[in-house]
C-alpha cells in the first residue's frame, strides 16, 4: 500500500460524516429564519438559487403537473424536473417527508378556496 493512499481518508465515510454534522447543525436552528441565515452563510447565490428553485417544483410536481407546465411556469429545466420527480419516487425520501410536513396544511388550506368555486 502507498503511503498516500494511507493518508487519505475514505471519500464516502468523509461525506456521510459531514452530511450528518450538517444535518446537526440544521437541527440546531430554531426558526426559519435562523435557517435561512445559515444558509446564506452557507451557500453562494447561485446555489440558494438552484435549492430554492428545487424546491419549489416539489408542489407542483406532487399536484401532477406536466413537467414542461412546471419549466414554462418556473424556468427551471425539464431535465432538473425530471431528477426531482426521480428522487420524489426513488430517493431518500426527504423531499417526501419535508412536503408532508410544510405543505401539506398550505395545501388544505389553498385547496378551500380553489374548490369553492
Amino acid at each position: 500500500m502507498k503511503r498516500r493512499d494511507l493518508q487519505q481518508p475514505d471519500p464516502p465515510t468523509d461525506r456521510k460524516d459531514a452530511l450528518a454534522r450538517l444535518a446537526e447543525a440544521l437541527l440546531a436552528l430554531r426558526s426559519a429564519q435562523e435557517v435561512g441565515a445559515f444558509l446564506e452563510d452557507l451557500c453562494t447565490p447561485a446555489e440558494l438559487e438552484a435549492i430554492a428553485d428545487r424546491w419549489r417544483v416539489v408542489p407542483l410536481l406532487l399536484e401532477g403537473m406536466a413537467y414542461r407546465e412546471i419549466h414554462e411556469r418556473t424556468g427551471v429545466s425539464v431535465t432538473t424536473v425530471g431528477r426531482i420527480a426521480r428522487c420524489l419516487d426513488l430517493g431518500a425520501g426527504g423531499y417526501r417527508l419535508a412536503a408532508d410536513r410544510v405543505l401539506g396544511s398550505h395545501r388544505h388550506a389553498s385547496a378551500e378556496p380553489a374548490d369553492a368555486h
